[in-house]
This record gives structure tokens, C-alpha cells and sequence, in this order.
């Protein structure tokens, strides 16, 4: 390697803890140069496989043996209070401390998945992902990171010079704001749907059923029961106008919101989008207005102007984000 990694660095474990799968890995050393993570031994076990955290990381930890590490980081898809996490879809529940003390870790830190996203931010591939919108970062600037899957989760990676820390939020739940016509059409109609139009409820997986159902109320057509996977299909094969139209309306509109956190985090870092449906939807992100609503923004154009946006479409995102999280604290 013409790289040199770090002089001195004790491996991190990380994993990436989901409602499906549990995946762990070990960060064995930082490329200075790249600013790349290596992660090496990384093992995706079923989640239902296993009655408890702890049972999976004992099983995992069996597979790498000839290695303790002594510091660990964990992305859940879930809440984290006082110490506690719940990780209802697996019925999971488990106290920091004690997984701390039962495995002997002399730092453990529990993450959710969007942190671990704006915590990997700096330390992506750019040749790994896709440019929706040129521009010119701020490297000391904050960075906002968003998407859309089964919710809508957004973080934002604070920097200063005193160092940097993630911000979470609960972005998913503001109300969503109308910009042109069609949108206020829209959200009259799904206001008869929903009693609070939030982002989630409209830029989810769940919510682009509910944005199917207003499509097709506006444009005076009957809906169907149609999935988000159903919807996606249809307008994939050109099948159903309805769908089509719903589906360009969806990255249009989350260019508007991307453009809203973008103001509301000061992210001239930059904004990375990810979660589950975004990737899946590249050529029509990329055919969509969804540059020029992210841009469109007032007396404040000038400035969403200069922000970079990134769809990530990189593997490994919170195993990244978990080591990140670490070595950004200065542990490494």
C-alpha cells in the first residue's frame, strides 16, 4: 500500500444493527491519505437468528477470535434513551452499560443509523457515488445528510474548530411545506388522508402510497391499491401515468426538502442523500427537478446555490459511520 495507515490503531469493532440483519465488522486501520476506513471480517448474520444483542455479538466475536477489541460502535435502527435501546421490530432491548461491562469494552458507543450516515460523510468515495447537483463544498462547513426508506431520517455532522459532533433530529416530522400548486392541490388531498402531512408521511416507503392516492385524486383518476413497490413497477414499465406522475412529483418535492434542511443545518458542507428508495431511483432523481426545487429558495438561492448534494449509493455507510464516530471524537 503506497498509503500509510495510522501508526497506531486498535481495531474498532462496529456493526450495523437492523430489523433484517445484523451485520459486524472490524476497522483494523486508517488510511491517512484516502481518509478511508479498513474494514475487514465483516459477517451479516439474520437478525431473527439470534434472541438478543448480545447473542449475536458473541456469536460474531466467536468468528474473529484471534482478535479482541477492546472499543466498539454500534448503528441501530432505533431509539437510544438514557442508555436504553429498543429495538421493537426484533424485540431486542438492551442497557449500554451492561453490554459495555459484559464485554469488557473500554469505550462503547450506541449510534442510530442516520448519525452514523453524518458521521461516514467524510469519509466517502466520491468515484462510489452519484452528483445530483455540482458545487463547492465548504470543508469546515456542516453537512446534511437525509433520506427517505421505511421513515425519513436526517442528521446533521456539526464542524467547528473546536471539532466536530452529529446533530439528530426528528426531520421526518415537520410538516411539509407546499411550493407551487400542484404541491398545495396535493396536500389538500392528503390532509383527507393523514390528520398531521409531514415529510415521512409523503417521502417514505409507506407515504408514496399516500402520494399515489392524492396523485390520482388530482388528475380526477380512481386509484387503485397499489404498494410503493407496485407503484415503482408500474411506472417503471409505463404501465400507469398515475404512477409515473406520482413518482417524478417524489423527487421533485424532496428536492424542495433537501433544499429546506440544507438552510436549516447551514450545510455548506454539503448534503448526501441516501436511505432505502432514492438509490433504487436514480435516472428519474436525476431527470427530476429535483436540483432546481433544491435550489429555489428566495433570497436565500444564492447561497442553496454553492451546496453540493450527493445520492450515496456506497456499501457499508454505518459500519463507516460507527468507526467514524470514534476516531472523530479523537479515539483513534
Amino acid at each position: 500500500m503506497d498509503s500509510k495507515p495510522s501508526s497506531k490503531f486498535d481495531p474498532i469493532l462496529v456493526a450495523d444493527i437492523g430489523g433484517t440483519n445484523a451485520r459486524f465488522a472490524l476497522i483494523t486501520a486508517f488510511n491517512l491519505q484516502k481518509k478511508q476506513f479498513v474494514v475487514e471480517y465483516n459477517i451479516t448474520f439474520a437478525s431473527a437468528d439470534f434472541g438478543s444483542l448480545e447473542d449475536a455479538l458473541t456469536h460474531y466475536l466467536s468468528q474473529v477470535s484471534h482478535i479482541k477489541p477492546i472499543r466498539a460502535c454500534l448503528a441501530v435502527a432505533g431509539p437510544i434513551k438514557t442508555g436504553q435501546v429498543h429495538l421493537t421490530n426484533l424485540g431486542w432491548h438492551f442497557s449500554v452499560e451492561q453490554v459495555k461491562t459484559a464485554f469488557e469494552f473500554t469505550q462503547l458507543e450506541v449510534i442510530n443509523d442516520f448519525a452514523a450516515f453524518a458521521y461516514a460523510a467524510p469519509y466517502l468515495d466520491p468515484q462510489k457515488n452519484i452528483a445530483v447537483k455540482p458545487g463547492q463544498a465548504d470543508t469546515d462547513a456542516n453537512i446534511a445528510v437525509m433520506g427517505p426508506g421505511t421513515g425519513f431520517g436526517a442528521a446533521c455532522l456539526v464542524r467547528s474548530g473546536q471539532g466536530s459532533a452529529v446533530l439528530s433530529c426528528e426531520a421526518g416530522h415537520i410538516t411539509l411545506a407546499s411550493v407551487n400548486d400542484l404541491d398545495t392541490q396535493l396536500i389538500i388531498e392528503l390532509r383527507k388522508q393523514l390528520a398531521h402531512v409531514s415529510i415521512e408521511t409523503v417521502f417514505s416507503g409507506p407515504g408514496i402510497s399516500h402520494l399515489y392516492q392524492a396523485m390520482a385524486a388530482v388528475k380526477g383518476v380512481d386509484a387503485k391499491n397499489l404498494t410503493a413497490a407496485q407503484i415503482s413497477e408500474l411506472a417503471t414499465t409505463g404501465e400507469c401515468a398515475v404512477c409515473e406522475a406520482t413518482l417524478d412529483q417524489f423527487c421533485d418535492w424532496v428536492g424542495s426538502v433537501a433544499g429546506d434542511l440544507a438552510l436549516t443545518f447551514g450545510a455548506l458542507g454539503g448534503v448526501f442523500i441516501g436511505g432505502g428508495i432514492l438509490p433504487r431511483m436514480q435516472a428519474r432523481l436525476l431527470a427530476s427537478r429535483f436540483v432546481e426545487r433544491f435550489a429555489a429558495k428566495g433570497i436565500m438561492s444564492q447561497y442553496v446555490s454553492q451546496i453540493p448534494v450527493t445520492l450515496v449509493t456506497q456499501d457499508n455507510i454505518p459500519l463507516i459511520g460507527a468507526a467514524a464516530c470514534l476516531h472523530t471524537n479523537g479515539q483513534s
